[in-house]
Protein backbone atom coordinates (compact mmCIF):
# COMPACT_ATOMS: atom_id res chain seq x y z
CA UNK A 1 0.00 0.00 0.00
CA UNK A 2 2.74 2.29 0.70
CA UNK A 3 0.86 4.39 3.81
CA UNK A 4 -0.46 3.64 6.69
CA UNK A 5 -4.37 1.70 5.46
CA UNK A 6 -5.43 2.83 9.25
CA UNK A 7 -5.43 6.44 8.41
CA UNK A 8 -6.44 6.35 4.63
CA UNK A 9 -9.60 8.20 3.67
CA UNK A 10 -12.67 6.30 3.10
CA UNK A 11 -16.31 7.75 3.05
CA UNK A 12 -14.64 11.31 4.13
CA UNK A 13 -12.85 9.58 7.08
CA UNK A 14 -9.91 7.45 8.04
CA UNK A 15 -10.47 3.51 7.67
CA UNK A 16 -10.02 2.82 11.36
CA UNK A 17 -13.04 5.83 12.27
CA UNK A 18 -15.54 4.19 10.23
CA UNK A 19 -14.43 0.98 11.85
CA UNK A 20 -14.72 2.15 15.39
CA UNK A 21 -17.99 3.79 14.54
CA UNK A 22 -19.78 0.52 13.81
CA UNK A 23 -17.59 -1.79 16.68
CA UNK A 24 -19.44 1.45 18.84
CA UNK A 25 -22.95 -0.05 17.16
CA UNK A 26 -22.36 -3.19 19.94
CA UNK A 27 -19.61 -2.71 21.87
CA UNK A 28 -19.07 -0.05 24.94
CA UNK A 29 -15.81 1.27 23.97
CA UNK A 30 -13.52 1.27 21.36
CA UNK A 31 -9.30 0.76 22.00
CA UNK A 32 -6.86 1.42 19.03
CA UNK A 33 -3.63 -0.56 19.43
CA UNK A 34 -0.73 0.88 17.67
CA UNK A 35 1.43 4.12 18.19
CA UNK A 36 -0.66 6.49 19.67
CA UNK A 37 1.25 9.70 18.12
CA UNK A 38 -0.60 8.20 14.73
CA UNK A 39 -3.87 7.35 16.19
CA UNK A 40 -4.93 9.62 19.21
CA UNK A 41 -6.58 12.08 16.99
CA UNK A 42 -9.44 9.99 16.36
CA UNK A 43 -10.47 9.81 19.78
CA UNK A 44 -10.43 6.25 21.35
CA UNK A 45 -7.83 4.79 23.46
CA UNK A 46 -4.51 3.91 22.25
CA UNK A 47 -2.22 1.75 23.55
CA UNK A 48 1.30 0.76 21.67
CA UNK A 49 1.83 -2.84 21.09
CA UNK A 50 3.21 -4.68 23.58
CA UNK A 51 5.76 -6.93 21.58
CA UNK A 52 5.94 -5.05 17.80
CA UNK A 53 6.19 -6.15 15.37
CA UNK A 54 3.97 -9.23 15.85
CA UNK A 55 1.74 -8.06 13.43
CA UNK A 56 -1.95 -9.33 13.95
CA UNK A 57 -0.97 -11.61 16.78
CA UNK A 58 1.05 -8.97 18.76
CA UNK A 59 -2.36 -6.69 18.61
CA UNK A 60 -4.67 -9.13 19.52
CA UNK A 61 -2.18 -10.12 22.43
CA UNK A 62 -1.59 -6.23 23.47
CA UNK A 63 -5.55 -6.13 23.47
CA UNK A 64 -6.11 -8.97 25.59
CA UNK A 65 -2.69 -7.65 28.61
CA UNK A 66 -5.09 -4.04 28.82
CA UNK A 67 -7.88 -6.81 30.51
CA UNK A 68 -10.35 -4.03 29.88
CA UNK A 69 -12.96 -6.97 29.37
CA UNK A 70 -13.09 -10.91 29.92
CA UNK A 71 -13.98 -11.07 26.12
CA UNK A 72 -12.66 -8.44 23.40
CA UNK A 73 -13.79 -7.51 20.07
CA UNK A 74 -10.95 -7.73 17.43
CA UNK A 75 -11.47 -5.78 13.87
CA UNK A 76 -8.55 -4.85 11.58
CA UNK A 77 -8.55 -1.23 10.26
CA UNK A 78 -8.44 -2.92 6.48
CA UNK A 79 -11.55 -4.15 6.13
CA UNK A 80 -14.36 -1.27 5.99
CA UNK A 81 -17.44 -3.71 4.82
CA UNK A 82 -17.50 -4.86 8.38
CA UNK A 83 -20.96 -4.53 9.68
CA UNK A 84 -22.89 -4.47 13.19
CA UNK A 85 -25.38 -7.16 12.04
CA UNK A 86 -22.22 -9.28 11.79
CA UNK A 87 -20.25 -8.22 14.95
CA UNK A 88 -23.84 -8.36 16.77
CA UNK A 89 -23.65 -12.53 15.91
CA UNK A 90 -20.32 -13.04 17.34
CA UNK A 91 -21.37 -11.19 20.52
CA UNK A 92 -24.40 -13.33 20.64
CA UNK A 93 -22.38 -16.47 20.05
CA UNK A 94 -19.62 -14.70 22.94
CA UNK A 95 -22.45 -14.83 25.08
CA UNK A 96 -23.50 -18.47 25.39
CA UNK A 97 -20.03 -18.77 26.52
CA UNK A 98 -18.58 -21.60 24.74
CA UNK A 99 -15.03 -21.86 23.18
CA UNK A 100 -11.90 -18.80 23.99
CA UNK A 101 -12.70 -17.31 20.46
CA UNK A 102 -15.67 -16.80 18.44
CA UNK A 103 -14.49 -16.35 14.57
CA UNK A 104 -16.53 -16.47 11.96
CA UNK A 105 -15.63 -18.32 8.80
CA UNK A 106 -15.27 -16.12 5.26
CA UNK A 107 -16.10 -17.06 1.96
CA UNK A 108 -13.29 -19.70 1.49
CA UNK A 109 -15.01 -21.53 4.67
CA UNK A 110 -11.46 -20.16 6.38
CA UNK A 111 -11.67 -18.50 9.66
CA UNK A 112 -11.54 -14.87 9.05
CA UNK A 113 -9.47 -14.29 12.91
CA UNK A 114 -9.06 -10.42 11.97
CA UNK A 115 -12.97 -10.20 12.82
CA UNK A 116 -13.25 -11.89 15.74
CA UNK A 117 -14.19 -11.90 19.66
CA UNK A 118 -11.29 -13.19 21.98
CA UNK A 119 -11.39 -14.01 25.69
CA UNK A 120 -8.42 -12.96 27.90
CA UNK A 121 -7.99 -17.04 28.33
CA UNK A 122 -6.57 -17.17 24.87
CA UNK A 123 -3.69 -14.57 26.48
CA UNK A 124 -1.41 -18.05 26.92
CA UNK A 125 -1.67 -19.41 23.55
CA UNK A 126 -0.72 -15.96 22.44
CA UNK A 127 2.39 -15.41 24.63
CA UNK A 128 3.60 -19.02 23.74
CA UNK A 129 3.19 -18.57 19.90
CA UNK A 130 4.88 -14.87 20.03
CA UNK A 131 7.97 -15.99 21.90
CA UNK A 132 8.41 -18.91 19.10
CA UNK A 133 7.33 -16.68 16.35
CA UNK A 134 4.24 -18.23 15.16
CA UNK A 135 2.25 -15.61 14.20
CA UNK A 136 -0.26 -16.65 11.78
CA UNK A 137 -3.38 -16.10 13.53
CA UNK A 138 -5.81 -18.29 11.34
CA UNK A 139 -3.06 -21.33 12.80
CA UNK A 140 -3.67 -19.53 16.29
CA UNK A 141 -6.88 -19.89 16.68
CA UNK A 142 -7.10 -23.58 16.05
CA UNK A 143 -5.30 -23.69 19.29
CA UNK A 144 -7.80 -21.61 21.23
CA UNK A 145 -10.86 -23.83 21.62
CA UNK A 146 -12.84 -21.61 18.64
CA UNK A 147 -16.14 -21.45 18.00
CA UNK A 148 -16.39 -21.04 13.99
CA UNK A 149 -19.49 -19.45 12.93
CA UNK A 150 -20.72 -19.79 9.39
CA UNK A 151 -22.88 -17.37 7.47
CA UNK A 152 -22.86 -15.66 4.10
CA UNK A 153 -21.13 -12.38 5.27
CA UNK A 154 -18.76 -12.68 2.56
CA UNK A 155 -18.89 -8.57 1.89
CA UNK A 156 -17.84 -8.15 5.20
CA UNK A 157 -14.33 -9.36 4.62
CA UNK A 158 -13.32 -7.54 1.93
CA UNK A 159 -10.05 -5.85 2.57
CA UNK A 160 -8.30 -3.16 1.55
CA UNK A 161 -4.67 -3.86 0.29
CA UNK A 162 -4.39 -1.31 -2.50
CA UNK A 163 -5.58 2.18 -3.24
CA UNK A 164 -7.41 0.55 -6.61
CA UNK A 165 -9.41 -1.30 -3.96
CA UNK A 166 -9.95 1.48 -1.71
CA UNK A 167 -11.04 3.64 -4.95
CA UNK A 168 -13.28 0.41 -5.98
CA UNK A 169 -15.19 0.32 -2.46
CA UNK A 170 -16.62 3.76 -2.24
CA UNK A 171 -17.28 3.28 -5.91
CA UNK A 172 -21.23 3.05 -7.25
CA UNK A 173 -21.10 -0.60 -7.53
CA UNK A 174 -18.13 -1.37 -4.77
Amino acid sequence: MGRNKALLPYLGEPLAGVLARTVLQVADSVHIIGDPSLYASLGYLVTQDAVAPCGPAGGIYTALLQNLAHWNMVVACDMPRVDAALLQKLVQYARNGNGDCIVPLGPDRQPEPLCAIYHVRCLPVLERAISQKRLKMRDLVAEMHPVLVSGNEAACFVNVNTPADLRQLEGPTG
